[in-house]
C-alpha cells in the first residue's frame, strides 16, 4: 500500500513547476508522512545524479521539513534509543543533526512509498527502520533539482514572502532605488533578492490580477 498523497504527487508534476507554495506543501506532505516514523541506515543516492553524496547513517533516525521562499530542509535528527530503548551503537553512526536544502528545480517533488513502488526518478533516498520498510524520496525526473548536505538557506534570496511578510516588504520598500527596479515588472518579480518564491506561473497570476 503506498503512503503518498495521489493529489499532492498531480499536483507537483503536472501542474505547476515547484515554487513558493509547492515547496511549502512539500514540507507538511514530508511532516505529516514521518510524523512518528523511525529511519535508519544509509542516506541512498542514485547513480546517475551529479548532486552530492549525503554522508549520513544512523541506527535510528527523524525527519522533519522547513521551507522558506524556493527552498525545503530536511532536519535528520538521530535519536538516543531505539523503540526498544536499546543505545545506538558508536562507530560511524551520527549522533548530530543534520541539515538538507533542497531546491526543487523544475520537476522536483518528495513522496513516501513502499520500497517495491519506489518511482524511476527518485534521486535521493531514505529508508526507514521497519520490515518492510517504506522510502521518503525525492524525485526528479529533469534532474534540474539539487541539495546541500550540512546546506542553509541561500544568503542572497530574500526573506519569504508567506512566512515572512514584514521582513519582504520591508526588504522591498528599503531597496527601491537599487538598479534592480528599473527593469521591467515581469522581470524584477523574478529576482530572488526580493521575491522568494516567486516564478514563472506565480508572476503570471500576479500581473494579470
Amino acid at each position: 500500500m503506498s503512503h503518498s498523497i495521489p493529489l499532492q504527487h498531480s499536483f507537483y508534476c503536472c501542474i505547476k513547476m515547484p515554487e513558493g507554495p509547492e515547496l511549502h506543501l512539500a514540507s507538511l506532505y514530508v511532516n505529516k508522512m514521518c510524523d512518528g516514523v523511525v529511519f535508519s541506515g544509509l542516506v541512498i543516492k542514485s547513480e546517475v545524479s551529479k548532486n552530492p553524496e549525503v554522508a549520513f547513517t544512523c541506527e535510528s533516525y527523524r525527519i522533519t521539513a522547513t521551507s522558506r521562499g524556493k527552498e525545503v530542509k530536511l532536519t535528520l535528527t538521530p535519536m538516543k534509543s531505539d523503540d526498544n530503548g536499546e543505545q545506538r551503537s558508536k562507530g560511524e553512526q551520527a549522533d548530530q543533526p543534520m541539515d538538507i536544502v533542497f531546491r526543487f528545480g523544475m520537476s522536483g517533488y518528495f513522496r513516501f512509498t513502499s520500497e517495491d513502488e519506489v518511482p524511476k526518478h527518485a534521486h535521493l533516498r531514505f529508508y526507514t527502520k521497519e520490515k518492510p520498510c517504506r522510502v521518503l524520496s525525492f524525485v526528479d525526473t529533469r534532474r534540474f533539482g539539487s541539495w546541500q548536505p550540512n546546506g542553509t538557506w541561500q544568503p542572497d534570496r530574500g526573506p519569504c514572502i508567506m512566512f515572512e511578510y514584514k521582513s519582504f516588504r520591508e526588504n522591498v520598500l528599503s531597496h527601491l532605488s537599487d538598479r534592480a527596479f528599473d527593469r521591467p515588472i515581469c522581470e524584477v518579480l523574478l529576482n530572488q533578492k526580493y521575491f522568494n518564491g516567486i516564478g514563472n506561473y506565480l508572476r503570471a497570476e500576479i500581473l494579470y490580477r
